[in-house]
């Protein structure tokens, strides 16, 4: 069955967010399709250049988060 990927599923695969049978079927298609392979490269190739972030959330944060995480239990077993 011939398959039509976007770029979308391309940007999916990427970062690892499709299903094992779309990983298949797209590495087959990238093996057999040139154009799609090339568009893939230029994907991947900028993916690489986007600047690596980290987002921690601050320790006051977590405590708010752990308290009212701790709130809520308390309330269901009451």
């Amino acid at each position: 069955m011939k398959h039509h990927f976007t770029p979308n599923h391309l940007v999916r695969y990427l970062y690892n967010e499709v299903s094992a049978t779309e990983r298949l079927d797209l590495e087959e298609a990238l093996s057999q399709d040139y154009g799609l392979f090339e568009q893939y490269s230029e994907l991947k190739a900028a993916c690489q250049q986007l600047p690596k972030v980290k987002f921690s959330p601050s320790a006051a944060t977590l405590q708010e988060v752990l308290k009212y995480s701790e709130g809520a239990a308390l309330e269901r077993h009451a």
